[in-house]
C-alpha cells in the first residue's frame, strides 16, 4: 500500500512545513500547524525559466499593453440596497461584479443586515441568491419572516460545497449573491477542513473569478477570529474589493458599520443602526440619541466628533479614584488605551494634575468607539473634572461640548471639519464649544491654544453657570 504523504500548513499565514512544530517558523504563532494531505506534484515544464521551487516555468504568450487614455471605461450603475446607511458606507450602493466582505462577531447582526438588503433588492426587481452554509433553508425562512414579506421572495440555497455553489451561480446568474458564511465553504479538491486558510483562500479566489466574469456582486459574510481578524489574518481582506466591519456590543442595541477598505468609495464613512425586534433600524441622527442621555455630571463632557463626513456628538465619561494597587489601573472603553496614557502624561506635565496614585476609568457612552485624535481634549477635560470633583457645563447648565487634539507640548491642535462640529453642537444647544483655532472665525466656538487655557475656559464657564443657578 502506498504511503500517503502529508504536510503541515499554518492556519494563520499559510506556511507549509514537512513536520509538526509547536510554533510556526514564519509568523511565530503557536499551535497553528495542521496536518493536511500533500497535493500531487505537477509535471515540470521542459523549457522556460525556473521558479522558486526548482520547477521550470513555461513562458506564456505575450500581451500588448495600452495607454490608460485609450482604455474605454463604461459607467456602472450601482445597485441600491434600500438601506441608506449601508449605501453610504459602500459609496452609493453595490457595484456589479464586486466582492464585498462583511465581518463581525457572532450575533452582531450580519445575517439580519444582509437579509434586509437582499429583501429590498429583490423587491426592486433585482435577482438575488442567498447561500447559507450554516443553516438549513427552513431556518433561514424562520429568520426571514420577521424581516417582512419581501424577505420571503429571496431565493435561498443551503449548501456548503464550493463546486455546487459555483454551479448554481453559473446557472441562475443572480445580480447579487450572499455567501453566509465563507468559512463554511468546502472544496473537494482540497483536503483541509472548512475554515482553514487553504479552503478560505480557494473559495474566495473561485468566487472572485466568477463574480468578475459574470458581473455578479458577491457579499461574503465572515466571522471575526479571537485575534480580531476577519475570516483569518488578512486572508480575505487582500482579495476582496470592499471590507466592512459590523461592530457593537450584543448587550446594547447600537451597531456601527465601518468601511475598512473600499475600492469604489471612501473608507471614512460610518453607518449607525439600532437592533430592534423587527430587525435593524437606521439611526439617521445619532447625535440626538447620545446627547439626550448626557448628564453633565462630574467627569462628563460631550465630544463633537466626526464619523466620516457626518458630525456625531457622543458623551465621554471619566472616573478617578484612589488606587489600592501598586500599579494604578487604566481602564478604557471606546478609545485607545495608549492614547489615554499620553493624555494623562500631558495633564501631569502641563496642567500639574498628578494621577500617578489614582485609578482612571474612561468610557465613551453608548458602546461607540472613537479613533480620531480630536477626542483628546474631551478625555482630558473629563478626567480633570473627575479629579477636581467639579462638573463641567455651559452657561445654561447644559453639558460642555469640546473637541481638539493634544500635543506633547501641551498645545491644542487643529482638527478637520471644525465648522461641522461646532454647527452640530450649536444645533442641540451646546454652546459655546471649546476647541482649537479654526481657519475662520466660527460663532459659538471658544478657542484655546494650550491645555491650560482649555481648562481655565472650561472651569470658569462651569463656575459662572453655578453662580447663575445659585442666584
Amino acid at each position: 500500500m502506498a504511503k500517503i504523504r502529508s504536510q503541515h500548513v499554518c492556519q494563520s499565514c499559510g506556511h507549509v512545513a514537512m513536520a509538526w512544530t509547536g510554533r510556526c517558523p514564519d509568523c511565530g504563532e503557536w499551535n497553528t500547524l495542521v496536518e493536511q494531505a500533500a497535493p500531487k506534484p505537477r509535471p515540470a515544464a521542459s523549457s522556460g525559466r525556473s521558479g522558486g521551487n526548482g520547477r521550470a516555468l513555461a513562458a506564456g504568450p505575450g500581451a500588448r499593453p495600452q495607454a490608460l487614455r485609450d482604455v474605454v471605461a463604461t459607467r456602472v450603475e450601482r445597485l441600491s440596497t434600500g438601506i441608506g446607511e449601508l449605501d453610504r458606507v459602500l459609496g452609493g450602493g453595490v457595484v456589479p461584479g464586486s466582492l464585498i466582505l462583511l465581518g463581525g462577531s457572532p450575533g452582531i447582526g450580519k445575517s439580519t443586515l444582509t437579509g434586509m438588503a437582499m429583501a429590498n433588492l429583490q423587491a426592486s426587481g433585482v435577482e438575488t441568491l442567498y447561500v447559507s452554509g450554516e443553516e438549513s433553508a427552513a431556518q433561514v425562512r424562520m429568520r426571514a419572516e420577521r424581516l417582512g414579506p419581501a424577505a420571503l421572495d429571496v431565493r435561498a440555497l443551503a449548501e456548503n460545497s464550493l463546486e455546487t455553489v459555483l454551479g448554481t451561480i453559473e446557472a441562475e446568474r443572480p445580480a447579487v449573491c450572499v455567501i453566509d458564511s465563507i468559512q463554511t465553504m468546502h472544496s473537494a479538491e482540497l483536503s483541509g477542513a472548512p475554515g482553514s486558510v487553504g479552503q478560505v483562500r480557494e473559495a474566495a479566489n473561485a468566487l472572485a473569478e466568477q463574480a468578475k466574469r459574470l458581473d455578479v456582486a458577491v457579499i461574503l459574510v465572515g466571522h471575526v477570529t479571537k485575534e480580531g481578524s476577519l475570516a483569518g489574518p488578512r486572508v480575505l481582506e487582500h482579495l476582496v474589493d470592499c471590507v466592512l466591519r459590523f461592530e457593537g456590543e450584543k448587550e446594547r442595541t447600537w451597531r456601527t458599520l465601518r468601511a475598512v477598505k473600499n475600492r469604489f468609495g471612501a473608507t471614512s464613512e460610518v453607518g449607525v443602526f439600532e437592533m430592534r425586534s423587527g430587525g435593524l433600524t437606521e439611526v439617521l441622527d445619532p447625535s440626538a440619541r447620545f446627547v439626550e442621555e448626557a448628564t453633565g455630571a462630574q467627569g462628563s463632557v460631550v465630544l463633537a466628533s466626526m464619523e466620516g463626513t457626518r458630525p456625531v456628538l457622543v458623551e465621554v465619561q471619566a472616573l478617578v479614584s484612589p488606587s489600592e494597587l501598586e500599579v494604578p489601573r487604566r481602564v478604557v472603553n471606546g478609545i485607545d488605551r495608549n492614547r489615554l496614557s499620553m493624555i494623562l502624561a500631558v495633564l501631569a506635565r502641563h496642567a500639574r494634575l498628578g494621577l500617578g496614585t489614582a485609578d482612571v476609568f474612561v468610557n465613551v457612552v453608548g458602546g461607540v468607539r472613537v479613533d480620531e485624535p480630536g477626542a483628546d481634549l474631551a478625555v482630558a477635560l473629563a478626567v480633570a473634572s473627575a479629579q477636581r470633583g467639579e462638573p463641567l457645563s455651559g452657561p445654561d447648565g447644559r453639558p460642555l461640548a469640546c473637541f481638539g487634539e493634544l500635543g506633547l507640548t501641551g498645545d491644542v491642535r487643529y482638527v478637520a471639519h471644525a465648522d461641522r462640529r461646532v454647527a452640530e453642537a450649536v444645533k442641540f444647544g451646546l454652546s459655546p464649544v471649546i476647541g482649537p483655532r479654526a481657519g475662520e472665525r466660527l460663532k459659538g466656538l471658544t478657542t484655546c491654544v494650550t491645555m491650560r487655557q482649555a481648562l481655565k475656559s472650561a472651569f470658569s464657564g462651569s463656575s459662572a453657570s453655578g453662580r447663575a443657578e445659585a442666584a
